[in-house]
């Protein structure tokens, strides 16, 4: 069954790429292509509060998630990590971030710039139509896309991480590493106007600026005790809730689809809506593929199919897409999302033979099937290889060598790892005294 599978997948892939879905046919032009100014102004403004609060909800898929890929002693630490860093990344990014990412009124190609202080909402009773949208709804929304950058870097270094330097590093990544990477592109910066990149709703701007801070921190902090032994041994650490990390998997899918889908970003016109309904289509076809092609990518290299590589396969599918979900065909986005979905399975075993200890697949995930997402937009997408290439190389470097510098500032000034008794016992008693699960925590 499983050589069936193998011949078969390749077959299949090729064939939907090729095949003309019903999508994409042609319909005859509407008769009425826009609404006028204030119901358009209310849609507009819709679909960004709807799409953020379906965004905020991600934060509780990745607490979900997390909660149940750790150990039980770590549990409630993990969950009030994630609690934590969404509600410092909503207050930093009003603070500063925001005029961070949005500094300029026009284009302009400086690296880095900032509009003034804290990010000002209209009052009460007050629309300014011209701007299309409500002002607070935009900052609302792209206020969670920080948040969930903040929630990557959480899993990855789970379980080793005091609370105290974990937060102050979210700090400084939602008040100024991440919102300098979006300035460069959504903010009409450097990569937007010299270099035309891409990235429709984030699978370098968000994903990879996770990922990549993720890696640093997983490097600089090491890899949880007992996790790596001699002669390249792995010791499994099994998570202690399967059916929790499923249920912040389907979380963080149903999230994506205002992710992705509002970040569209107008919903005023009958094309606005349309192209809204194949980014979901293409969204959720592209996590589907990852999970079928993580499912029998597992079986056949290791003889049973991996629960933990399908949710990551949906993720990294999801990851994939985000770049550009809207122009490809629903066969190109399969074909997308699965490869997607593979790299987990590929990049996994490679992170534990070079020793770095990523608690819950974030790496591959996130950073990888970010920079595979945003280096396939020029097949179905207006974007060069070389624009995208500057764009991943550019957030590379500034997000690893920002996070560098934090991460060694905290190492050697206040520290960053509980001591080898309270990481044995579990942080939950260490950190917040309190256990997710006392019946049985001490004995995992």
């Amino acid at each position: 069954m499983t050589r069936l599978f193998s011949r078969a997948a390749p077959l299949t892939l090729a064939a939907l790429v090729l095949a003309e879905p019903a999508l994409a046919q042609e319909v005859a032009e509407p008769a009425a292509d826009a609404v006028g100014g204030g119901t358009g102004y209310i849609l507009n403004t819709l679909l960004f509060l709807i799409g953020g609060f379906l965004v905020m909800w991600m934060a509780a898929g990745f607490a979900m998630l997390e909660a149940g890929l750790v150990r039980a002693k770590n549990t409630s630490t993990q969950c009030l990590k994630n609690i934590g860093l969404y509600s410092i990344a909503g207050l930093m990014f009003w603070v500063i971030g925001y005029n961070i990412a949005y500094p300029h009124g026009e284009a302009s190609s400086a690296l880095f710039g900032i509009a003034g202080g804290p990010y000002g909402m209209q009052g009460v009773g007050e629309a300014d139509l011209e701007t299309g949208y409500s002002v607070a709804s935009d900052w609302f929304f792209q206020m969670v896309f920080c948040a969930t950058t903040a929630s990557i870097v959480s899993g990855t270094v789970a379980e080793r991480i005091k609370i105290v330097p974990f937060f102050i590093f979210v700090t400084l990544l939602t008040a100024v590493i991440y919102p300098v990477v979006v300035s460069w592109e959504w903010g009409a910066g450097y990569l937007d106007t010299e270099w035309g990149f891409s990235d429709f709703a984030g699978s370098t701007l968000v994903h990879s600026t996770g990922g990549w801070a993720a890696l640093v921190g997983a490097l600089i902090i090491g890899p949880r005790l007992g996790r790596y032994g001699p002669g390249g041994q792995v010791n499994v650490f099994p998570g202690t809730n399967i059916p929790l990390a499923t249920l912040g998997t389907f979380i963080l899918w149903l999230g994506w689809f205002g992710f992705n889908g509002a970040s569209q970003l107008a919903m005023g016109t009958v094309g606005d809506v349309s192209d809204v309904s194949k980014i979901f289509v293409n969204t959720n076809m592209a996590a589907a593929a990852g999970v079928v092609v993580a499912i029998i990518a597992t079986q056949l290299r290791y003889k049973k199919a991996d629960v933990t590589m399908a949710l990551n396969g949906a993720l990294a599918g999801l990851v994939a897409i985000t770049a550009e979900p809207l122009a490809p065909t629903v066969g190109q986005a399969i074909l997308i999302g699965g490869i997607g979905g593979l790299l987990p399975v590929i990049f996994v075993p490679i992170l534990d033979k070079l020793k770095i200890d990523d608690v819950v697949g974030a790496i591959p995930v996130h950073l990888v099937a970010g920079i595979w997402g945003t280096m396939i937009v020029p097949w179905t997408g207006d974007a060069t290889f070389a624009g995208q290439a500057v764009g991943v190389l550019l957030t590379a470097v500034w997000v690893s060598a920002a996070s560098a510098i934090v991460w060694f500032a905290l190492k050697v000034t206040i520290g960053v790892r509980p001591s080898e008794d309270e990481e044995m016992t579990g942080l939950d008693i260490g950190e917040t005294g309190i256990e997710a699960y006392p019946e049985f925590a001490r004995a995992n």
